[in-house]
């Protein structure tokens, strides 16, 4: 079994990835941990207990952590409605956030891992704020971490909120610098690879066919992601983002990755949070990413339809 950290600002797609690790007994959710991102942090830690209530996982910790960049002001999403979920119907929190910082929880449990000799996965889901600040208050907790499975980054592909840069990413571009500079693994899937993935409307009336109490919420949230931009997704329908961090972490057979070095753009206006990969070596800088670049898209969406149909059966 695979023990996992989120680490999220949920988010329609967020909410997706959280519910695919549930529904899979290979996987154990350690804990939740927030950061501002598609929305401020209260929002952000409030959706995640929403999500867990919807499934009756209110055992998972749920820690609030950055509410804001490491320089600048907060950068919020645009496709999640004001409340993040897409005005779906999830049921209001049945268990409180933890009292402790998302920071100071994550060191004291890699610091944990550490000591037992385990190693966690990380998988982050927004900007890299918390990953960042504890990595730079104890650097030596890297080696409890097992690899770092991240959401974020365009590089052939044009940015989905300017002309160069994806939004986890632009959001806190230092800190996914400070992140990408580690000597951790990290496998990371950049629009290049969720633009692979949509969800047309062909495949949300398949997973909406489940039926049940559970699709009753879940289903009108797929709809609601549709883009309605067949032009830059080729397609009807919407990326998902965020699904494919859990795909990456239960099945890497259906991804293929390239290893490159990555750097990111901090000070241009014009690139500011732009990921450039090194993909032939010019920098004479070691690879330090594996850069996903292609998704088997209906192994993905197989995995995906599985999951939700698990989940359904048990909330009946």
């Amino acid at each position: 079994m695979t023990t996992i950290l989120f680490d999220t600002d949920p988010g329609v797609d967020d909410t997706f990835a959280i519910l695919l690790a549930l529904a899979s007994p290979e996987l154990k959710v350690d804990a939740i941990l927030t950061v501002c991102g598609n929305v401020s942090l209260d929002v952000a830690t409030r959706n995640a207990l929403r999500i867990l209530a919807l499934v009756g996982r209110d055992d998972i910790a749920v820690h609030a952590g950055a509410d804001r960049p490491l320089l600048g002001t907060a950068l919020y999403g645009l496709h999640h409605g004001r409340d993040g979920l897409g005005g779906a119907p999830l049921p209001e929190p049945r268990a409180r956030q933890r009292g402790q910082h998302a920071v100071e929880y994550l060191i004291e449990r890699l610091d944990t891992a550490c000591q037992r000799g385990e190693r966690l996965t990380l998988c982050a889901l927004a900007p890299m704020t918390n990953i960042a600040l504890a990595l730079r208050i104890r650097p030596d907790i890297s080696s409890g971490i097992e690899r770092i499975v991240a959401m974020g980054g365009a590089f052939r592909t044009p940015g989905n909120r300017t002309f160069t840069s994806e939004f986890n990413v632009l959001a806190d571009p230092h800190a996914a610098q400070i992140v990408f500079s580690s000597d951790i693994p990290i496998t990371l899937l950049p629009l290049d690879a969720t633009h692979q993935a949509i969800a047309t409307p062909e495949r949300v009336a398949r997973l909406r066919s489940i039926g049940g109490p559970l699709m009753d919420v879940l289903g009108p949230m797929l709809h609601a992601w549709d883009r309605n931009d067949p032009d830059r997704y080729g397609s009807a329908g919407g990326p998902m983002h965020d699904p494919l961090v859990t795909a990456a972490v239960l099945a890497p057979h259906l991804f293929t990755t390239q290893a490159a070095r990555v750097m990111v753009e901090t000070d241009s206006t014009l690139c500011r949070g732009q990921t450039v990969a090194d993909w032939y070596g010019k920098s004479g800088e070691p690879a330090n990413v594996d850069i996903v670049t292609k998704v088997d898209v209906e192994g993905f969406f197989g995995l995906f339809e599985s999951s939700l149909r698990q989940l359904s059966r048990v909330e009946a």
